[in-house]
């Protein structure tokens, strides 16, 4: 039997592990992504990242800027915006409802 691929879970919940990681602080795209393998998420993948993060400013969300380097190239921040933390905190809702019926069910107390 086949156990749970993480890459897939990964692809549903992607977008709000990008917005959690920003809650806090502003980032670029490689902070944010070691964020993401910080907190646990290993299997989290360089052009993963970097799509959800165009795909959420796209969407409205983040907002960014450019921070000269010393050490090479300019570095694009990312932040959330207004849009970008409600977004956030209705994605959460919906997740803990659905890790709640997972664990019910995988508890064996569901109705």
């Amino acid at each position: 039997m086949r156990c749970v691929d993480v890459t897939q879970l990964l692809k549903g919940v992607l977008d709000l592990a990008v917005l959690a990681a920003l809650r806090h602080d502003d980032g670029y795209g490689y902070d944010i992504l070691r964020r993401l393998r910080t907190a646990g998420l290993e299997d989290v993948g360089d052009a993963s990242v970097y799509g959800t993060l165009r795909r959420l400013f796209q969407a409205g969300y983040l907002t960014t800027y450019v921070v000269p380097s010393d050490e090479g190239p300019h570095r694009k921040y990312y932040a959330l915006n207004a849009a970008g933390r409600a977004h956030l905190d209705r994605s959460g809702k919906v997740w803990r409802g659905f890790v709640s019926t997972m664990d019910q069910l995988l508890d064996g107390t569901s109705a």
